[in-house]
């Protein structure tokens, strides 16, 4: 578990040495994002392989998501850039138009998910997230919606065709802590659990 349901232990503030002292609390045995400007937050501990499983709740035209591959000493003004499974409200989200790869379950701005069907806003979802070797797979609500290989030919071009094409090393697989995004929109986490997995 990564979550105990009653306190904040085992996670940190992105780029902070300890948890935010705004914008996140534990709620009712979830972790609760207000959208306050808390910052993102991070698990103290990072994972090679692995299957990250989460259950999360949107607020109206919310928008989140789950980052890895985390380097902290990439980011900017919106926090971490790294690889990101999506979560949005893909019917009413305003602040940016939205295409298939900015809907939930993509690898956001880079790979679309195939057939990602969440459930309504203010109900809960589940997904998965699987890391082994250079394989990476998003789940959602039981189905798999996306498998890549981060060295992949397809990978490049969807890369090169995004917002991060000039982030050096954004690519690459790398030790990760696992992200959970505060975008200024309310959103809830809950049984988060992760998994270490053999390399093959």
């Amino acid at each position: 578990m990564l979550f105990d349901g009653r306190s904040t232990a085992g996670w940190r503030g992105f780029q902070k040495p300890s948890f935010p002292d705004h914008g996140w609390t534990v709620e009712n045995g979830c972790l609760k994002c207000p959208g306050q400007h808390g910052g993102d937050i991070i698990t103290t501990a990072t994972f090679t392989n692995f299957e990250f499983a989460w259950d999360w709740r949107l607020s109206f035209q919310g928008n989140s998501g789950a980052k890895y591959f985390v380097d902290e000493k990439r980011s900017n003004e919106r926090g971490a850039i790294a690889h990101e499974y999506q979560t949005i409200d893909n019917d009413y989200f305003v602040a940016e138009p939205l295409n298939e790869k900015k809907h939930t379950g993509a690898w956001y701005d880079v790979m679309p998910a195939k057939n990602a069907q969440p459930n309504p806003v203010g109900e809960w979802n589940q997904s998965r997230l699987v890391v082994r070797g250079n394989m990476v797979e998003h789940w959602l609500n039981g189905k798999q919606v996306l498998s890549y290989q981060t060295d992949s030919p397809e990978s490049a071009a969807g890369i090169a065709n995004s917002k991060f094409k000039d982030v050096a090393g954004y690519a690459d697989k790398i030790p990760t802590p696992i992200l959970l995004q505060d975008h200024e929109t309310t959103v809830w986490f809950r049984n988060l659990k992760v998994r270490e997995l053999p390399a093959k």
